[in-house]
């Protein structure tokens, strides 16, 4: 069966930081291009990070530039999101997913996906 499960959400102070999980079952993840998404109430799901499964090129909204690390554990079969210095508007659902493609698209990875996870809540406030 193939899975995807994200882990790793909760509740954190502004400025605090979590890490994120992807972990797959039924297929290896390093084979596959993996993209973070988020969405948030009301607003439309937004591509966060992804990594290609070719030549690791990785992909960064500005939005979370250089607060948020995507990076894979091919041993452990997960992918990982570190946050960094959370802000309150990074509050979201985020999900992991597999898209088709890294370099389609208007940004990497936003093309269609064949596998998403269930998603995991973020919320950041004080």
């Amino acid at each position: 069966q193939v899975q995807l499960v994200e882990s790793g959400g909760g509740l954190v102070q502004p400025g605090g930081s979590l890490r994120l999980s992807c972990a797959a079952s039924g297929f290896t993840l390093d084979y596959y291009n993996i993209g973070w998404f988020r969405q948030a109430p009301g607003k439309e799901r937004e591509g966060v990070a992804c990594i290609s499964s070719s030549d690791r090129s990785t992909y960064y909204a500005d939005s979370v530039k250089g607060r948020f690390t995507i990076s894979r554990d091919n041993v452990k079969n997960i992918v990982y999101l570190q946050m960094n210095s959370l802000k309150p508007e990074d509050t979201a659902v985020y999900y992991c997913a597999t898209p088709r493609s890294y370099y389609s698209g208007p940004y990497p990875c936003s093309g269609p996906s064949d596998y998403w996870g269930q998603g995991t809540q973020v919320t950041v406030s004080s």
